[in-house]
């Protein structure tokens, strides 16, 4: 449903409960596992899961995955315990490489500042620009990953995402894609922006933003 920031609270909930239930807490970071901070969501939000899911993400892109949590959960996993687990690509090299590779960039002390000083240029733009426009949106962002809805809403949820007015971002789509810039093709998509990005490239961004909304 496109990028929806939790609820102040709704996350540290999800530990409590889960904790006082006695059931596992586990942490989906397929698509926020390096994209909102180093740690995850988890880091970012600082709520500590029983199990985490990573994707491709820490492979640059190459088909890998991986998950991760306390030790008494993986112990029960084999060649340690009980529970067997098995892939065609497990330990596939070109993708270990190129996780390693990727980690190993990530871990630089300056790249999510970078990252973050793109992503508010990015923010601050795309705001800017729709307001002169007329258009009512909503924008949200988490680290590097970003959506801008096209509803009067605060989007906090499915419902309100669901208020999004899809065939004005189909049309807002195609404006864009004329003008040199490839969004996610649905309004229920998350964008991202990565270290390749430039300020020029964010500059270009938001101006074609603004004579696509003005469009509309």
């Amino acid at each position: 449903m496109g990028v929806v920031p939790p609820q102040p609270g709704f996350l540290g909930s999800l530990r409590r409960l889960t904790g006082e239930f006695g059931a596992l807490l586990i942490f989906d970071e397929v698509i926020t596992g390096f994209r909102v901070a180093y740690g995850g969501a988890q880091a970012l939000y600082n709520v500590k899961p029983d199990l985490t899911c990573l994707g491709k993400i820490i492979g640059g892109g190459l088909p890998v995955g991986a998950y991760g949590g306390k030790r008494e959960i993986m112990q029960m996993v084999a060649p340690v315990g009980p529970v067997y687990q098995a892939g065609t690509l497990s330990g596939n090299p070109l993708a270990m490489t190129a996780g390693i590779e990727t980690l190993s960039i990530l871990s630089k002390k300056s790249v999510y500042k970078n990252l973050e000083q793109t992503g508010a240029q990015l923010e601050h733009g795309l705001i800017k620009a729709a307001k002169p426009a007329g258009v009512e949106t909503k924008f949200y962002r988490a680290g590097t990953m970003f959506c801008t809805y096209f509803t009067n809403r605060d989007v906090y949820d499915y419902t309100t995402a669901k208020t999004a007015d899809t065939e004005l971002f189909a049309k807002f789509f195609s404006s864009m894609l004329n003008r040199g810039v490839y969004l996610a093709p649905s309004q229920f998509e998350s964008g991202f922006i990565s270290l390749a990005h430039s300020s020029r490239d964010i500059e270009k961004t938001v101006r074609a933003a603004y004579e696509s909304l003005r469009e509309l």
